[in-house]
């Protein structure tokens, strides 16, 4: 025991002499790289440390001409000039990458890649869409693929897109299904537009045989069938979103009505309605029960059902209508003031009588299959952002 403390006590000299050495090996190769670098590359990051992101940008591109192999350093200034917005000098960052002679491949793949970025960003599609379909089946085809389908949507190519969506690997966080039936309810809208039923009946199937739960897809069926006269299958289509997605009902409300008093059955279709309102409280369900109430009932009726309504989720919104409610019940001399009441609440049901984005939070007075902001499909909710404020 005594002789192996004393080896240990023998080695730990040598440990340090050798410790010492590999430090100065690692110093000595830190300053030798330090010099190799322009001045004008410190001239930037100490620019940088003082908030002067201008000068700083001017005092790269210096270094960057001075040296030409500072390759990570292009790629750095023309994803900022791109985030910058100024797509031009981006573009000719990344075309110098891919035109220099000696460049790994792998890097001029790279360059390829933030190339069609920068074509995209400045809205030139058909020269960022030669780019990545050049990119398919590189190293850079998973980042292709994305730009492609981007690209074939702001195009309105939905058959392209289709082919592109199913070629993306399905992620954990990520299933392309959904957006995958909405090119198909695309498909079929322009078909409805054109007069052929048919064929948007078969891309309609081919959404839902894609993506069972496409609410889209089934109220576009039920309004083929309404379109040729079968009311009945068409009520029967959009029922079954209740059990796709119940929130969605609130955008089949007036269809159900309209088609059950074609049918004489307005009192079974308010039936239903009620039903919906009680077990799927929605703002936009209430005020379709409240103007068939208020247009084949009365309107006491239509009082008493945003009274009750109010009573189990109150909302300004539901106060609102109730206000409206209230006025046509009212003895004459009461009506003013209600008036008043009313439009001072109205002022502020405005502000939160909006869809909302669950991605981006992007608002907007009406409803979005696609979001105008950051282009999520179904992520608008036909809920009120009072609503959202007030889920627990």
């Amino acid at each position: 025991m005594m002789e192996f403390e004393l080896w240990w006590l023998l080695a730990i000299p040598l440990f340090f002499a050798l410790g010492w050495m590999a430090a100065r090996v690692d110093i000595r190769h830190v300053v030798r790289e330090s010099r190799a670098l322009p001045k004008s590359y410190f001239k930037g990051l100490n620019f940088l440390l003082n908030e002067q992101p201008d000068k700083a940008i001017d005092a790269f591109l210096e270094a960057a001409k001075v040296d030409s192999e500072t390759v990570e350093l292009h790629f750095a200034l023309g994803n900022l000039f791109r985030r910058r917005g100024e797509t031009d000098r981006a573009i000719r960052m990344h075309q110098n990458l891919v035109d220099r002679d000696g460049l790994r491949e792998e890097s001029r793949t790279l360059a390829l890649a933030e190339l069609g970025h920068d074509f995209l960003k400045a809205g030139l599609l058909d020269r960022a869409e030669e780019i990545f379909l050049k990119l398919r089946g590189s190293a850079q085809n998973e980042v292709a693929l994305n730009f492609l389908l981007e690209i074939y949507q702001q195009e309105k190519e939905w058959r392209k897109a289709i082919d592109i969506a199913r070629q993306l690997p399905d992620h954990s966080g990520h299933l392309w299904q959904k957006e995958i039936a909405n090119f198909y309810c695309e498909l079929a809208a322009t078909e409805i537009n054109n007069s052929r039923p048919q064929e948007a009946r078969q891309l309609l199937e081919e959404a839902l045989a894609t993506h069972r739960k496409s609410v889209r897809a089934t109220l576009l069926l039920g309004d083929l069938h309404a379109a040729a006269g079968d009311l009945e299958a068409a009520i029967e289509a959009w029922k079954r979103i209740e059990q796709q997605n119940p929130v969605y009902l609130a955008l089949v409300a007036a269809k159900l009505m309209d088609a059950y008093r074609k049918l004489g059955r307005s009192e079974q279709g308010l039936q239903l309605l009620r039903g919906y309102l009680a077990q799927h409280p929605s703002l936009d369900l209430l005020d379709a029960a409240f103007q068939w109430a208020l247009e084949d009932e009365s309107p006491e009726a239509a009082y008493q059902l945003v009274r009750d309504e109010l009573r189990r989720n109150p909302t300004l919104l539901g106060l609102d209508k109730l206000l409206q409610a209230q006025i046509l019940v009212a003895p004459p001399e009461r009506r003013a003031d209600l008036e008043l009441v009313k439009n001072l609440i109205h002022n502020h049901t405005r502000k939160v009588a909006r869809y909302r984005c669950d991605d981006c939070g992007f608002k907007a007075r009406q409803f979005y299959w696609r979001c105008p902001g950051c282009g999520a499909w179904e992520s608008y909710p036909p809920k009120r952002t009072e609503e959202f404020d007030l889920t627990p």
